[in-house]
């Protein structure tokens, strides 16, 4: 008789797993790392604004979740080297990465500088090289495999608006680099994953994004284009991650999950 399959429960199941979501602070870091918290894991919010990832873990811990924050600039390997050294901490593990933070003001290319380009590249595709880098070595060193998920967007495989050739020039090589280190991993049990959002209503996508552009319109552009009739829910992805994360995918690797409401099929 064969052996019963994993119960669900199991499978979605992270107690004892350690778990770090970079820009985890507000919008779909935080959905993401409230997901992982409530299926067991112990997640570190990392984020350039400290205070907004200390606030945000005290609202995990609240709801009697395991949380912690660490302030970092992803872009900045010395940085990064701390951030994960905190959260790894003296077991010096960490399971999980979700490469959330990500950067994308509107400028048109014709106008845009070299610096806000090169900014843009380094928070994006830098930042994601430099956090996979160390989580890598930490997964490896300790031998029990891991997950690590890295937050694209439809802009990965299909520009979404004029104004953001840089974010998608810097969310196409993560793309890239997603499925080239899911190959260099593999051997080491390491899932490698990305997951391409569509239009998600979040505080950043209603910031001032620069002269003339209007983000509330940018956001209704969006929903009126997208087949289940509505902007998503940073929960939304929160789920998805959720999902990569877990046993659930447990023979995924090197794949791109989109969640656009059906965005990209018009």
């Amino acid at each position: 008789m064969s052996e019963a399959p994993p119960s669900i429960a199991s499978l979605v199941d992270l107690r004892g797993r350690v778990a770090v979501v970079t820009g985890g602070a507000v919008g779909i870091g935080y959905a993401i790392a409230s997901r992982l918290a409530e299926a067991g894991a112990v997640v570190t919010i990392a984020d350039a604004d400290g205070e907004s990832a200390a606030i945000a873990a005290k609202e995990l811990t609240d709801r009697g979740l395991e949380a912690n924050s660490v302030s970092g600039d992803v872009s900045d390997a010395a940085d990064v080297a701390v951030m994960f050294e905190r959260a790894a901490g003296y077991d010096q593990r960490v399971d999980i990465l979700v490469n959330n933070a990500g950067i994308y003001p509107f400028v048109p290319a014709l106008e845009e500088s070299l610096e806000t380009f090169n900014r843009v590249l380094a928070v994006n595709l830098q930042g994601t090289f430099l956090c996979s880098q160390q989580a890598a070595r930490l997964m490896i060193a300790k031998g029990g495999g891991g997950r690590i998920i890295n937050i694209t967007s439809v802009d990965a495989l299909h520009p979404s608006s004029i104004g953001l050739a840089h974010y998608d020039a810097s969310k196409h090589g993560v793309w890239g680099f997603t499925k080239n280190l899911a190959l260099e991993l593999a051997p080491h049990g390491i899932w490698v994953n990305a997951i391409a959002p569509g239009g998600i209503a979040t505080p950043g996508a209603t910031a001032p994004q620069g002269a003339g552009v209007d983000p509330l319109l940018v956001q209704q552009q969006f929903a009126a284009r997208v087949p289940m009739g509505r902007m998503g829910d940073p929960d939304d992805i929160g789920r998805a991650a959720l999902f990569l994360a877990s046993d659930l995918a447990s023979y995924i690797t090197g794949a791109q999950l989109v969640v656009d409401g059906g965005l990209l099929l018009t």
